[in-house]
């Protein structure tokens, strides 16, 4: 599994390192001093070189050091705030627009994705929504579990004394009152079952047994290696879904793999945000508007489509009921790998 994550930090890392390192002729302007350029030797004409973008002067300076910072940190911020609203309102239009090659205005895919994966997972982790699995907080939720019925049995069995007293029919309260029994009882039996304590069938395959083995071992340290994995490997959603992309659009060669992989990544990255903006949301106690955003994926789905491709109202949404399919079989295969990857390492 070294190798593995060999890989993966150096796909991830590679990705990043392109995504933040900004594009030739997109610094601020310098002062051409320089006969040769200090990069790649090429005869300067200007202020940057025209082979390799890099600026002709280089200031060697703390205070031109803070200035590249705050320079590339006002730049993304400007391209972020021209992004983000039409990924949400028009992501088609960005799309179309950064495959035709206009991109000095906004945030590149890859660099967007690459930002909200990291986001995701930050935001995740502090809400605690990742290490809402643990067999401690589960064992926690059991106890309160119990005693919530426990007093909701109490209070059926004073009624019930109380009705019997008066002569009334306590039938349907001696149902309630059973079933609550029933309730204690199997969450009792949870409580005292050891869930990991699985015992593998000889029939299992062999490289299923290092991942169930790891899980009963330290089912925490395993669910840490599964978000390692996820996040680690969070490039693989991309290559994963254009292969759907090419069954949405089988017989339109115009399209090619590129236009796939940009409006994957874009979508992807929304969907991400969303994810955030839930996270954030279920923080602050407003789950019910949380829930609200499931709703939103189909209608951006279908937006996205529709003004990417230049696609009909009637074939955007068969393609929309289409690739929310694929979405699914995407997500099931990404998270299949993080769990193999992650559980055996």
């Amino acid at each position: 599994m070294g190798d593995f994550d060999a890989i993966g930090d150096a796909v991830t890392g590679g990705m990043l390192a392109r995504a933040v390192e900004p594009a030739a002729g997109e610094a601020d302007a310098g002062h051409t001093h320089e006969k040769a350029c200090l990069n790649c030797g090429t005869a300067l004409v200007g202020p940057y070189c025209a082979v390799c973008g890099q600026k002709a002067h280089i200031h060697r300076s703390v205070r031109a050091f803070f200035q590249d910072f705050l320079a590339s940190l006002f730049n993304f911020e400007g391209k972020i705030w021209r992004t983000l609203p039409m990924l949400a309102w028009h992501p088609g239009d960005i799309t179309r627009r950064y495959i035709a090659g206009e991109r000095a205005r906004f945030i590149s895919p890859v660099a967007l994705y690459i930002f909200t994966v990291f986001a995701m997972f930050a935001v995740l982790n502090f809400t605690g929504a990742l290490g809402g699995g643990s067999t401690k907080n589960f064992k926690e939720g059991l106890k309160t579990e119990i005693a919530e019925t426990q007093a909701s049995l109490a209070k059926l069995e004073v009624r019930r004394k109380a009705d019997l007293a008066a002569g009334k029919d306590v039938a349907d309260l001696d149902r309630k009152i059973a079933k609550r029994k029933e309730d204690i009882a199997e969450s009792e039996m949870a409580l005292t079952t050891n869930v990991t304590n699985v015992k593998l069938d000889p029939d299992t395959p062999s490289w299923v047994r290092p991942f169930v083995q790891n899980v009963q071992n330290n089912p925490q340290l395993a669910s840490m290696r599964i978000q390692d994995a996820a996040s680690k490997y969070s490039w693989l959603l991309i290559p994963i879904s254009v292969p759907f992309m090419w069954l949405l659009f089988p017989l339109r060669r115009r399209f090619n793999t590129y236009d796939h992989a940009v409006f994957v990544t874009y979508s992807l990255s929304f969907m991400m945000m969303l994810v955030i903006a839930g996270g954030i949301l279920v923080e602050l106690g407003m789950s019910t508007l949380a829930s609200l955003l499931f709703f939103v994926p189909p209608f951006h789905m279908y937006r996205h489509l529709k003004e990417s491709y230049q696609l009909g109202k009637f074939s955007a949404i068969m393609r929309t009921m289409a690739l929310m399919t694929f979405c699914f079989i995407a997500a099931g295969l990404f998270i299949g790998a993080a769990v193999a990857i992650g559980a055996v390492g």
